[in-house]
């Protein structure tokens, strides 16, 4: 056996470890992130991302991760520890998108367009035709914008914020889940904003007409109305929607732990 065949066999378990411990945290966080980690997507097809983003940023972390000497025990806590920063990030990243299908709900409930069902992959459970639209607008919007570039930004940041080897402060962690959740659903209140203002007069509206006139069957005639007034204002505001949401996106991005 030569010297570098000696040398590569030496460094094997290193850069095996290397790649173990870079894989679970690129795979963790590509698994949730908006984009990358939609559930539309084939699991092949993610894992492949993972993959790839592991081998590309390999050569720029391997620096930072501790050597291959240790117990068992202590290479499996590193290697559970990566995976739990990255499901961290993935998640808190995830939570700022989710905002826009949970608006298609609020939507499609104070337009009467609730009522036809689909299967919501990501939000579970069955939900309006509008909420799963503007789902899989995400990656799109993501994809086109330039938005997953401050993803991999976030991504190759947390290295810095939470050292291989390093495990998520629980308290700080919880805490940022708690506000990433807040901010979605207040998000998604504001992007829904004009439809329930206009939903709750209409329903104010069809009560005081139901007590005037009793005779006439109320929900025939303004079942109808409210679907062709919600589409109507759907179609006003959508882009508006888009555009407020893709700001905001772009905003709370920014400030994810490890970015910039």
């Amino acid at each position: 056996m030569s010297a570098a065949d000696a040398a590569v066999l030496a460094a094997l378990p290193a850069s095996a470890l290397a790649f173990v411990a870079v894989l679970a945290r690129v795979s963790g966080a590509v698994m949730l992130m908006p984009g990358f980690g939609q559930v539309d997507l084939p699991i092949t097809v993610r894992a492949g991302i993972a993959l790839v983003l592991t081998v590309l940023l390999l050569p720029i972390l391997a620096p930072l991760l501790p050597s291959a000497t240790g117990a068992v025990a202590q290479l499996a806590a590193l290697i559970a520890g990566e995976l739990a920063a990255g499901l961290w990030l993935g998640w808190l990243a995830r939570l700022l998108t989710l905002a826009l299908p949970i608006a298609g709900q609020i939507i499609a409930l104070m337009t009467g367009l609730s009522s036809v069902l689909v299967p919501d992959a990501d939000l579970g459970g069955e939900g309006p035709g509008l909420s799963r639209l503007f789902d899989l607008v995400i990656p799109v919007l993501i994809l086109s914008s330039g938005l997953h570039a401050e993803l991999l930004d976030a991504l190759v940041g947390s290295y810095r914020l939470i050292p291989p080897g390093t495990w998520l402060p629980a308290g700080d962690a919880a805490e940022t889940i708690v506000h990433g959740v807040g901010g979605s659903f207040a998000l998604a209140l504001r992007l829904a904003g004009p439809f329930v203002l206009a939903g709750t007069l209409w329903q104010v509206g069809l009560a005081l007409f139901g007590r005037l006139v009793p005779q006439i069957q109320i929900y025939f005639v303004a079942m109808p109305a409210q679907i062709l007034g919600g589409i109507v204002l759907l179609a006003a505001l959508l882009r508006a929607v888009i555009v407020a949401w893709g700001a905001a996106v772009d905003q709370g991005l920014a400030q994810l732990p490890g970015f910039g």
